[in-house]
């Protein structure tokens, strides 16, 4: 892993394979606000999927709307340039797997350990908060419809034995120490029989490699194409003055004397009192001190037309992950009323790629598909729901097929916060491939942090542990953390 992790990051790629959400691009894909890059702003933000778009918004929320994305003869205060390296949202937020989804009882049992039982609730609470906070502005914007916005149950079926043994256990830790009327520890544990009746997903059809299903774990969660989401609010950033510029990386930041930001780019060079970098995965490539701190992994995602058995036409009630012995897929359905409407999208398969995914750590190289994964997952839908897949589509199973870069830090968690030492420089960044249940919650943080509100109200519901320092920094990246532990570690570690 010290290898992969020292593998240099690059800025995005040029030619990345096509998202299925990108297909067709929003018509602001590759927006310019203005002809030339502006020579100065107040703010410059760095990347324009998930959390850049929201750490705009949340600079410019007040900001009175102007004549939609014209651009303006003077630009309203605070000014904000946004800089993308591609189009707009490129990135892992246009790439992923469609789903909002917590699993917050996974991880609980890691973070009570490591980091005491409040910060482990803390945790856990804001992972729901940001589920219901981005569908709640979706509704109260008008983003709903158009980003197929879907809240909804989920279900994790488990077909490793160690692994049900500790989702109970965790389940049951979560319920103990937060209060079965906690909304973040709601769950329901299904038999075998529960999981087969309803969730279509019979004992036995995991496969040879994942083995028979021993139960499931029901919760909150919900679907969205999170690409027409983001596109959505930049439209709302740009009415409001934000200045787009796509086609634009940012390939190297200084601090000049006066104490502003100096950031280089193909097309010019922009100053700003304040620079925001939203890269996630990418981080390294422009702040050479997140080199190994932050690694990029490659995912792979796959949209499959619906069997000819799946109930409901494939426009499922629930969303899916599958869990076996070492690792995971992810799965929503296209609900009812929206584009491919029941389509499966499902991403994963990690653990089945050459030493157990290793290489799939530290490239940022988007354009390209593993076969092994590709082959992998092609297969896992007719594995899981048996009887109840049927025959392929006429048209064949695979409609898309895609890979995007994540960003994993050595803990696993994200930097949030000002670069130490380095004021005016502020990180939201390394979202353990789990970007859709915490970036806009960091977003709306990192914001506070810097108009000077960060005291006791942030302090009661932002994880101590998100804060960027420079002894989390220094650790060890040692791949990714969290994965459930026999139940027998899980009590050793909470007890």
């Amino acid at each position: 892993m010290d290898q992969r992790a020292r593998i240099p990051v690059s800025l995005p790629r040029t030619g990345p394979t096509t998202a299925y959400w990108q297909d067709p691009p929003d018509r602001i894909a590759d927006h310019r606000s203005t002809e030339e890059l502006p020579g100065s702003a107040d703010v410059v933000v760095i990347g324009s999927g998930m959390t850049g778009a929201a750490v705009a918004w949340n600079l410019l929320k007040h900001v009175p709307v102007t004549d939609g994305v014209s651009p303006q003869s003077k630009p309203l205060p605070p000014s904000v340039v946004m800089l993308e390296a591609r189009q707009a949202c490129s990135g892992a937020t246009g790439r992923n797997g469609g789903h909002t989804k917590a699993a917050s009882y996974r991880t609980f049992p890691h973070h009570a350990s490591a980091l005491g039982v409040p910060e482990a609730a803390k945790i856990a609470r804001l992972e729901l908060a940001n589920i219901c906070a981005v569908q709640s502005f979706a509704a109260a914007h008008n983003l709903a419809v158009e980003a197929d916005v879907n809240p909804c149950n989920t279900v994790d079926v488990i077909y490793s034995p160690a692994a049900w043994e500790a989702a109970k256990a965790a389940v049951d830790a979560m319920r103990e120490a937060m209060g079965e009327d906690e909304a973040a520890a709601r769950y329901e544990l299904y038999s075998a029989e529960e999981v087969s009746d309803r969730f279509y997903c019979p004992s036995g059809s995991g496969g040879e490699e994942e083995g028979e299903v021993q139960g499931g774990v029901g919760y909150f969660a919900g679907s969205l194409s999170a690409y027409k989401f983001v596109c959505g609010l930049l439209r709302m950033g740009l009415a409001r003055g934000l200045n787009l510029q796509t086609g634009t990386p940012a390939t190297e930041l200084r601090r000049l004397e006066d104490g502003r930001w100096e950031i280089s780019t193909p097309r010019g060079k922009v100053v700003a009192g304040r620079v925001v970098v939203a890269t996630n995965g990418y981080t390294g490539a422009i702040l050479g001190r997140f080199q190994g701190v932050i690694v990029p992994l490659r995912g792979q995602v796959t949209a499959q037309r619906p069997g000819q058995n799946m109930p409901f036409g494939g426009c499922l009630p629930t969303t899916y992950s599958f869990i076996y012995e070492d690792g995971y897929e992810y799965m929503i359905t296209r609900p009812s009323g929206s584009r491919f409407a029941g389509d499966v999208v499902i991403g994963g398969g990690l653990a089945r790629a050459e030493g157990g995914g290793l290489v799939e750590y530290g490239t940022t190289d988007d354009t390209t598909l593993n076969p092994t994964i590709s082959e992998y997952l092609k297969g896992t839908t007719p594995r899981y729901f048996g009887s109840n897949w049927g025959e392929d589509s006429p048209e064949g199973r695979i409609r898309a097929e895609w890979t995007g870069v994540m960003g994993y830090s050595p803990d696993g968690h994200p930097f949030v916060g000002e670069m130490p030492g380095e004021p005016g420089l502020w990180i939201s960044a390394s979202f353990q491939g789990h970007g859709m249940v915490l970036c806009w919650k960091c977003a709306e943080a990192l914001v506070e942090m810097m108009e000077g509100r960060d005291g006791e109200e942030l302090e009661s519901w932002f994880p101590q542990v998100f804060r960027l320092t420079e002894e989390r920094m220094a650790k060890r990246f040692q791949g990714r953390l969290h994965t459930l532990a026999p139940a027998s570690k899980q009590e050793a570690a909470i007890s």
